[in-house]
C-alpha cells in the first residue's frame, strides 16, 4: 500500500511538472486530463483515472458532450470533478467558437486621428494613447498610458512598448491631445516621437506615426517630417 500511495502522488505530479517545465502542447490528451482532475483514488493514479475518463468517452469525440451524471459514472469522479470537467470543456467551445469583431482598419493619420478625435479632443490634460496594430494595420488593442504634461520622463519607451509586446503588436501608433485646441508639436513632442520611433525600431516594432489631436483638428509626426 505504502508503494501504492507514493506511485499515486508521483503520477499526480507528473503532468504538472511536465506542463511547467515544457508547456501545456507538450502533454497527451491524457496528461491534460490528469491536470484538471488533479488527484486520483487510492485504487486508481490520476493518470489512471484520465484514462478511464478517455476510454468511457472515445477520447475526445464524446467527452465534450458528455453530461455530469455520465462522468459521475466512473469510480473516483464525483460532482466536483464532473462540474470542473464540464467548466473546461465548456470554455473550450466557447474558445474555439470566439470571433473577433470586425476590426478598424489605420491607414492613414486621418484614419488615426478620426477613431480616437471625440475621446481626446474635450480632455482638460494631455492623455498619451498607445494604439497596437497587427500585420494587416488593425487595431487589436487600445490603451491610455500616461496622464498629464508630455514630458520624456513620463512617456516611458519601457511602459509604452511592454503593452505592443505582451499584444504580439506588428506596429504602433501614439496618439495624444493638446488640451488648448492647437496640435501644433512642441520640442518636447518632437522629443518624445524621435526616442519611442528609435525604440520601436530597434525592438522590431515600428511607430507608424504620432497624432496630436486637436478641437477638430490633428498634426501627424510623420508628414512633418520629424520621424
Amino acid at each position: 500500500m505504502k508503494t501504492t500511495a507514493s506511485s499515486a502522488g508521483t503520477e499526480l505530479f507528473r503532468p504538472r511538472e511536465k506542463m511547467e517545465q515544457k508547456g501545456a502542447e507538450s502533454l497527451t490528451e491524457q496528461e491534460l486530463l490528469a491536470v484538471l482532475l488533479r488527484t486520483g483514488t487510492k485504487q486508481a493514479p490520476v493518470l489512471d483515472l484520465a484514462a478511464q475518463v478517455m476510454e468511457r468517452f472515445d477520447a475526445l469525440p464524446l467527452l465534450k458532450e458528455a453530461t455530469r451524471e455520465e462522468l459521475m459514472e466512473i469510480p473516483g469522479i464525483g460532482k466536483t470533478k464532473a462540474l470542473e470537467l464540464q467548466a473546461a470543456l465548456e470554455l473550450g467551445k466557447r474558445i474555439f467558437r470566439y470571433s473577433y469583431p470586425d476590426r478598424y482598419v489605420v491607414r492613414s493619420p486621418e484614419d488615426a486621428a478620426e477613431y480616437m478625435m471625440e475621446d481626446l479632443r474635450f480632455l482638460q490634460q494631455e492623455h498619451f494613447v498607445v494604439l497596437c496594430l497587427n500585420t494587416k494595420n488593425q487595431i487589436i488593442h487600445k490603451q491610455t498610458l500616461f496622464i498629464g504634461s508630455l514630458n520624456s520622463s513620463i512617456v516611458h519607451p519601457r511602459e509604452l512598448f511592454k503593452e505592443a509586446l505582451r499584444r504580439s503588436a506588428a506596429s504602433i501608433i501614439c496618439l495624444h491631445n493638446h488640451p488648448s485646441g492647437d496640435p501644433a508639436p512642441s520640442s518636447e513632442d518632437i522629443q518624445v516621437t524621435k526616442r519611442v520611433a528609435e525604440c520601436g525600431r530597434l525592438l522590431g516594432i515600428e511607430l507608424l506615426d504620432h497624432v496630436i489631436v486637436g478641437d477638430q483638428c490633428f498634426e501627424s509626426m510623420k508628414e512633418q517630417g520629424f520621424m
